[in-house]
């Protein structure tokens, strides 16, 4: 077993490795990570290991950022010295945690856990971490985008976009001044790396910010008609099928 930590105290790193090699010394810690930036790396150019221990708050942010940057497949422990509001959301969604000071008890339950639920994990981990995300808040979504234009490189805030559309089929950002930019991205890999609670997926072909809806109108056959307050180069329609779950989102807002 293949096992990377992922975590910036040093001590409780080394405190973390001693018990693995007790209770597992046929497991081998490729790899102790101290940041977001250096695990985007490891996991982006190395095979990826069997498990891996991961603390929450590391030396440059939350540890989810990680998962916005790379896919991970195998079971994942988090470290953690949360309240039990954070701890309760891991737990419900199968992900298994161990709180600092951990015991050696604590740490073999987990991999009791992670013995029992490996099908689990591997099949359904990139779900558990995207509703883990919202449980507790922490999924906000990329905070901008590094775009090409006039022979410039720009980043454009999120919170500047009011929507995103296919314009001569490639995805094209409209700011609330009006300027646009395109993409290389598909619209579905945008929308992937937006928050949920801002952006909204109102057919095949638009991405709207909340903060760009004007009002919102009734249409014929059950439709609603959307009004940004920047211009659209075509009515924004929502199907009767899609209607709850649009006014769903702008309640709960």
């Amino acid at each position: 077993m293949n096992i990377i930590i992922i975590e910036d105290e040093i001590k409780a790193a080394k405190s973390l490795a001693s018990l693995i090699g007790k209770l597992k010394p046929e497991a081998k810690i490729t790899a102790q990570i101290q940041s977001i930036e250096k695990s985007v790396d490891y996991l982006t150019h190395n095979k990826e290991p069997d498990l891996v221990f991961m603390d929450i708050q590391l030396s440059d942010g939350l540890c989810f950022e990680i998962f916005k940057e790379v896919k991970i497949h195998c079971p994942i422990i988090f470290c953690t010295a949360y309240g039990e509001y954070a701890m309760d959301a891991i737990k419900a969604n199968g992900i298994d945690y161990i709180v600092k000071p951990f015991s050696e008890k604590e740490l073999q339950e987990a991999f009791e856990k992670v013995a029992n639920f490996k099908n689990f994990f591997q099949q359904n981990i990139e779900s558990n971490l995207d509703e883990l995300l919202k449980a507790i808040g922490l999924n906000e979504g990329k905070k901008s985008f590094l775009v090409f234009k006039n022979n410039k490189y720009l980043t454009v805030p999120t919170e500047q976009i009011a929507f995103i559309y296919i314009k001569f089929t490639s995805p094209c950002i409209k700011t609330f001044e009006g300027e646009e930019y395109y993409l290389s991205q598909s619209l579905d890999q945008v929308q992937k790396q937006l928050s949920d609670e801002q952006f909204f997926r109102l057919n095949r072909q638009y991405l709207i910010n909340f903060s760009a809806i004007k009002e919102v109108e009734h249409y014929f056959d059950r439709k609603l008609l959307v009004n940004l307050v920047v211009s659209c180069p075509e009515k924004l329609l929502i199907g009767k099928e899609k209607t709850t779950t649009f006014l769903q989102w702008l309640e709960n807002r």
